[in-house]
């Protein structure tokens, strides 16, 4: 369980989890301060490009909140301030711990921030790092998807549609497989919502579509509609059902 601590200062307003960080402070949200320390590991690109850092709570995930597509050439990386518990980073970070004490598949939250400029803010979320993971997007890629995987990337999505929990943006680059574990990753406008058959269909259909779209019927041919889609469905179904 998280031990959520609140610190404000000139470098922002910080909300941390005390029991893993007992002191966060801004610079733990500077890239460049952990690569002066030799303690950021790497910085892929694109929007919502993360950093892996290695601090004094673990090896952790920084990620600065982005925007993308056209909106992002008018306002970039800032967003309109409505009250602070209402910024990006807090409410994912208060999901992320709601769902990691119901003891669902997430990265545990270390740390957020939001800096606020007039009627402006930006933001950056820190997590827990999972070694060893590669997303379902590379697994597509790297010809290591099945049907067996397939299933149990629906029994997973069954358990957080069970608990209400809905993700914004389920995609096969938000999803992560580590051997026997599944994970969803990336809960930015995440919520806890009432259950509904009409959300959750909706969430399995841009899943499919970013399969589809990633190139999936092409890598396995007839095998996509046939096989993996319908495993993933059967064991979805199933752990609804549980």
């Amino acid at each position: 369980m998280t031990e959520q601590r609140v610190d404000q200062g000139a470098g922002g307003t910080i909300l941390f989890d005390a029991a893993r960080a007992p002191q966060v402070d801004a610079d733990w949200f500077s890239p460049h301060r952990w690569r002066e320390r030799g303690a950021l590991r790497s910085q892929p690109g694109g929007r919502g490009g993360v950093a892996v850092i290695d601090t004094p709570a673990g090896e952790a995930v920084l990620r600065h909140y982005r925007r993308g597509g056209m909106v992002a050439r008018l306002f970039g990386d800032r967003y309109l301030f409505t009250g602070g518990d209402r910024t990006r980073s807090a409410r994912e970070f208060r999901l992320l711990a709601e769902l990691s004490r119901r003891g669902l598949p997430v990265p545990a939250p270390i740390a957020s921030r939001y800096v606020r400029e007039g009627f402006r803010y930006s933001a950056d979320l820190i997590t827990a790092f999972i070694p060893g993971a590669a997303t379902l997007a590379e697994r597509l890629a790297d010809g290591a998807m099945n049907a067996a995987l397939a299933g149990r990337v629906g029994t997973t999505i069954a358990r957080f549609h069970r608990a209400g929990a809905w993700h914004a943006d389920l995609n096969a680059h938000n999803i992560l497989v580590n051997g026997s574990d599944t994970y969803l990753i990336d809960f930015d406008r995440g919520r806890l919502r009432r259950p509904s058959a009409a959300w959750r269909r909706a969430n399995l259909a841009r899943l499919k579509r970013s399969l589809v779209k990633l190139g999936a019927r092409e890598a396995a041919g007839d095998t996509f509609d046939a096989e993996w889609w319908p495993a993933l469905m059967e064991h979805y179904e199933r752990a609804l059902r549980e």
